[in-house]
């Protein structure tokens, strides 16, 4: 009897287990109709030490599988150094989805809704489901936090609205490339609320959007390995007169740890 009861619980797990996309747009899909939140992993699944930790202490396990299932439609996007571990049309979707989702590392997690608009963004939590699954309860309510800001916002006008909006967005805490790549309607929104700019938010996006011009062209130098590119780009940026205050100082960092890293250490000092 207890054979048969275990071989019954083992011909179940597979239909309460729960189940990652690679399909982006059907991932999409199925959250509006079913309300869910999309749970997106980045991953390198063959050479990321921690993606690969986080998925054998949280994702694969049993606890975790029951609970997401009913929350969540999983998505993983994998960026794997072995090529043959995706299909090219799914290495194509991926790469694509970087100009979307702008992430720092491997993994990022990001919780988006049925539009694909990301509200949290997290990654490797120790303690396992136990730990990783309230975690997540708590990043939801983000989401919660931004449509209701979003619906107060709707019968304001002017500056009050704008301000509402720009609190809307800044409790998401994401960064601010994350934030102009996916919410571009809002942000029009509030500067049609606030024409004059009196709560500054127009200023900042467009030092946000240089500074990530330049993080786009010192991303693509140091790939080619490519110094003089490196330095240029850094140059160009600190000479750029709406790149000020903290992002002016971020460029600066950049620029020395660009010779540091070409052991010019003279050069990376006088920074």
């Amino acid at each position: 009897m207890t054979q048969a009861l275990s071989l019954f619980a083992l011909l179940l797990l597979p239909l309460s287990a729960a189940t990652w996309s690679s399909d982006f747009d059907a991932a999409l899909k199925e959250a509006k109709a079913s309300s869910k939140t999309v749970l997106i992993d980045f991953t390198g699944s063959d050479w990321c030490a921690w993606c690969i930790k986080l998925r054998k202490e949280v994702f694969d396990q049993p606890e975790f599988e029951a609970a997401a299932k009913e929350k969540f439609v999983l998505v993983e996007l994998d960026y794997p150094k072995d090529k043959s571990r995706v299909t090219e049309a799914v290495a194509k979707q991926n790469e694509t989805l970087l100009k979307r989702y702008p992430i720092k590392g491997y993994p990022t997690i990001l919780l988006c809704d049925g539009e694909g608009r990301p509200f949290a963004a997290t990654a490797y939590q120790e303690g396992g489901p136990a730990k990783y699954l309230p975690h997540l309860d708590e990043l939801l309510a983000k989401r919660a936090a931004r449509d209701k800001a979003f619906t107060e916002a709707e019968g304001k006008e002017g500056v009050e609205k704008a301000k509402l909006l720009i609190a809307a967005l800044e409790g998401l805490q994401l960064d601010p490339p994350m934030v102009a790549s996916n919410y571009a309607e809002v942000a029009q929104e509030i500067k049609k609320a606030d024409p004059q700019d009196e709560t500054g938010y127009a200023k900042n996006e467009g030092a946000q959007a240089r500074f990530a011009e330049f993080m786009l062209k010192l991303g693509e130098s140091r790939q080619a390995k490519d110094l003089d590119g490196e330095i240029k780009a850094a140059d160009a940026a600190l000479a750029d007169p709406k790149i000020t205050g903290e992002l002016r100082q971020q460029v600066f960092g950049h620029h020395a740890a660009t010779f540091a890293y070409a052991k010019k250490f003279d050069e990376a000092i006088a920074v």
